[in-house]
């Protein structure tokens, strides 16, 4: 196990954000360590994935503060978030469906582009030495989260399961210091979803911090740190996954009548 850094890498304090007067984040502090694994869980409608949208900048808070690495990340749009050091996954694949496996990672590693537009009009020495050390790294990308065998094929063509796993290489190509996932267990089997949470772990091992939304409680339980819990977009609970799974307000509301065994 990593040992945690003290001071947090993510901290949200009183974020709130309405939509038409409905409260989907409502005062919501939280903070993350540096190589921690935290979970985020609770009902649909919860209010999570609003929680990422103003984390990376597609939402502006209401209210309240977010700060990554000791600096604002308020009034950030999400390129400006991304070149911080954060990259994310969605609920639904967002592939290029009509690029291949290794172009969908390459193409993540866009914001490290250096070379002008003239010189990659012209395929001039600058820009072929960049494409390929792109190209490079995205292949050992490939590798690392096991796809790098399908590299030439079309991303359409991967089982669903690898597209998944294809859109956190396209993330991790933008050398993140912190990962959120949103619902990545999302259509996976019970093996693919083993898969994942191996891969999960590896990427903590290579030092990315990681912030997990996931319906799926045997892989939050297993590969969490710690968790926060949300209802009507409130913080519920936030603590260990056993404290998560003793506590009385949480197995109400949420993991049903019944702790965990």
């Amino acid at each position: 196990m990593i040992e945690l850094s003290r001071q947090p890498l993510l901290k949200a304090e009183n974020l709130s954000k309405s939509f038409g007067g409905i409260h989907a984040v409502r005062e919501v502090s939280f903070a993350v360590a540096r190589g921690q694994i935290k979970g985020i869980i609770g009902p649909n409608g919860a209010g999570k994935t609003t929680l990422f949208n103003l984390i990376t900048g597609f939402y502006a808070a209401d209210a309240g503060a977010i700060y990554f690495n000791g600096r604002s990340l308020n009034n950030l749009v999400p390129h400006q978030v991304a070149e911080r050091g954060v990259a994310r996954t969605f609920q639904n694949v967002e592939l290029f469906d009509r690029m291949t496996v290794l172009e969908n990672v390459m193409v993540g590693r866009h914001p490290k582009t250096r070379a002008g537009f003239i010189s990659a009009a012209f395929s001039l020495s600058k820009a072929r030495k960049e494409e390929s050390g792109i190209r490079d790294k995205a292949m050992e990308i490939l590798n690392f989260i096991g796809l790098s065998e399908r590299a030439a094929d079309p991303s359409t063509s991967l089982p669903f399961g690898f597209q998944r796993v294809l859109e956190i290489g396209r993330a991790l190509a933008t050398d993140p210091l912190l990962l959120l996932l949103d619902e990545p267990a999302s259509g996976l089997n019970a093996g693919e979803t083993r898969e994942l949470g191996r891969l999960i772990g590896r990427i903590r091992d290579k030092g990315i911090t990681v912030v997990l939304v996931e319906h799926d409680m045997s892989l939050t339980m297993e590969v969490c740190d710690e968790i926060l819990v949300m209802d009507y977009g409130r913080t519920l609970a936030e603590g260990s996954p056993r404290e998560i799974q003793q506590d009385p307000e949480v197995i109400a509301a949420y993991l049903g009548e019944e702790p965990f065994a």
